[in-house]
């Protein structure tokens, strides 16, 4: 076997390990993937977010080194709410996306899509789910 075949064969495994992506929202930035038995909110490359307990509806309490590790899904600058999904402006003055006033993010130890490491981090860190 040649390693283009092992490779191929590789990649192969990694499509049907990805998570499969179904709605889309706030034009396609944020999905849902069903993760676990459960939808989930991703990003659009399938990468998964997070909810901290910590954060008030509309208000970051995540930054500085918090931030370093749990980096938040940011909003473009015209970025306007839509339904369930709104922009938080944080105290940086960056803005960023919440579901239902929830400010998203993701967890700095997941490198491939579906990963779901920081689930349950500190039992305040918890899957965003849809």
């Amino acid at each position: 076997m040649t390693i283009r075949m092992l490779l191929a064969g590789a990649a192969a495994l990694a499509l049907f390990a990805a998570p499969a992506l179904a709605e889309d929202y706030v034009g396609g930035a944020v999905k849902t993937a069903e993760i676990g038995g459960k939808q989930v909110l991703t990003d659009a490359n399938g990468m998964t977010l997070y909810v901290f307990d910590k954060d008030a509806a509309g208000k970051s309490n995540c930054n500085g080194e918090c931030a370093v590790k749990w980096p938040p899904l940011m909003a473009a600058a015209d970025a306007a709410d839509n339904g369930e999904f709104t922009v938080v402006t944080r105290d940086d003055g960056t803005r960023m996306w919440a579901h239902e006033g929830l400010p998203l993010y993701y967890w700095y130890e997941d490198t491939k899509a579906g990963d779901t490491g920081g689930d349950g981090v500190g039992d305040v860190w918890h899957l965003a789910v849809d």
